[in-house]
C-alpha cells in the first residue's frame, strides 16, 4: 500500500492533529484515542504522547495506513 503524503507548512504538527488532517481519524479526539490504545507508531516505534511533535521526514503508521511527512515547498 502506498503511503499518504502530508505536506507540513509549519515546523511541526501535533500527532493527534496529523491523524485528523490526514483522514485516519475523524477528529483529534479519535486520534488521541488511537494513540492511547497503542495503535500508532512513529518511525517504527510505538508513540504514546498525544501531542508529540511530528516533523518533516518522519513516518506515522496507524490502522494499516502510512503517512509520510514532507516539507511543503509552497
Amino acid at each position: 500500500m502506498d503511503a499518504l503524503e502530508f505536506r507540513l507548512r509549519d515546523e511541526h504538527v501535533a500527532l493527534c492533529d496529523l491523524l485528523k488532517l490526514s483522514g485516519i481519524a475523524d477528529s483529534s479526539g479519535q486520534g488521541k484515542h488511537l494513540i492511547a490504545t497503542g495503535e500508532v507508531t512513529v518511525d517504527g516505534q510505538p508513540e504514546s504522547r498525544k501531542t508529540a511533535k511530528i516533523r518533516a521526514n518522519q513516518t506515522v503508521q496507524c490502522l494499516g495506513q502510512t503517512v509520510r511527512v514532507v516539507v511543503d515547498q509552497a
